[in-house]
Order: structure tokens, then C-alpha cells, then sequence
């Protein structure tokens, strides 16, 4: 099964190397690493994905939070959130079928951020699968390269209605 999780941790050099060594140490694969900064300049935060059992994921949580410049451990498991993944792609396409990539772009809601006589580069926002089905569609033009940013999450915020359900 696969798991976000996210880890709020002490913006200071070497803490990537440390999250990431306790993994090794473990035997934990992580499926995607990304960490960015927040709004306060001390802190980063680091959204990793995880595929195993409840039990693995279990591990994780409790792994990380023991780690001194880990400072928040949310797991998104069971609380409604929104993830992305951003994707730059280079399609091999000339002249004669480009319409037809611009168009996969338009139906994804991507953007073409670069134009070449052979290719195209276009810029893809969304959760995996939808990339994944983008990349399936353009395979067959050619993929020159491509580069993932990997999953980053965050939590929805309150709905008015399930907060005046709560209330009632």
C-alpha cells in the first residue's frame, strides 16, 4: 500500500542525509523523496512516499519521529489532502503532429513552455496517475527526457459545511 507522509524537520545542512540514512539502515524503500522550504525559514518540510503495509508505515512514523531535527510527523492516511507532481517533459515531435501533442497538452491542462523545430517542452501538474497517463499518450511521439519533481501534500483545509455539521 502506499503512504504519504510528511515530515516537518529543522531547515539545518546534513537532516536530508539523516531521514534518509535511517531509511537505509532499516531497509525502507522510499518511493519519492521531495523537500522545500515553508513559510517560516527554520523549518523545511520533506513529503515522502512509502509503499508497504501498516505495519511499515507504522515503523516509519515512529523512526522518524525520533530523529532530533524532525520536529512534526503527519501521516496523510486518513485525513483528506491534496497531492501534486510536477513534470517537464520533452516530446520528439515536429512540425506535422504537433497539433496533436498541443492538444494532449490542452485536454491534461499542461502547458508548452518551449517550442524547438523537433520537440516541444511542455510543463505537467497533477496527481501520478495523470501524469503517468500523459506520458502513455506521448510515448508513442518520442520522450527525450523528462524530469519529476515527486509528490509534495498538504492537507485540505475545513469545509464550512463539515464544520457547521461538527456543530450541530
Amino acid at each position: 500500500m502506499r503512504h504519504v507522509i510528511s515530515a516537518l524537520v529543522q531547515n539545518q545542512s546534513g537532516v536530508l542525509a539523516h531521514v534518509a540514512g535511517m531509511f537505509a539502515a532499516r531497509g525502507f524503500n522510499i518511493d519519492s523523496l521531495v523537500v522545500g522550504r515553508t513559510e517560516d525559514p527554520n523549518l523545511s518540510r520533506m513529503t515522502i512516499v512509502v509503499v508497504g503495509d501498516d505495519r511499515v508505515l507504522e515503523q516509519v512514523r515512529k523512526q522518524l519521529a525520533k530523529l532530533v531535527p524532525v520536529v512534526k510527523v503527519r501521516d496523510f492516511a486518513d485525513i483528506a489532502y491534496v497531492e501534486r507532481d510536477l513534470m517537464l517533459i520533452r516530446v520528439t515531435v515536429g512540425p506535422q503532429h504537433r497539433p496533436e501533442v498541443v492538444e494532449l497538452v490542452n485536454l491534461f491542462r499542461g502547458t508548452v513552455v518551449d517550442v524547438a523545430m523537433d520537440s516541444v517542452v511542455v510543463m505537467l501538474a497533477g496527481p501520478e496517475d495523470k501524469l503517468e497517463a500523459f506520458v502513455d499518450l506521448v510515448r508513442p511521439y518520442g520522450i527525450a527526457e523528462m524530469a519529476r519533481t515527486g509528490v509534495i501534500a498538504m492537507s485540505r483545509g475545513q469545509q464550512k459545511n463539515a464544520a457547521a455539521k461538527e456543530d450541530s
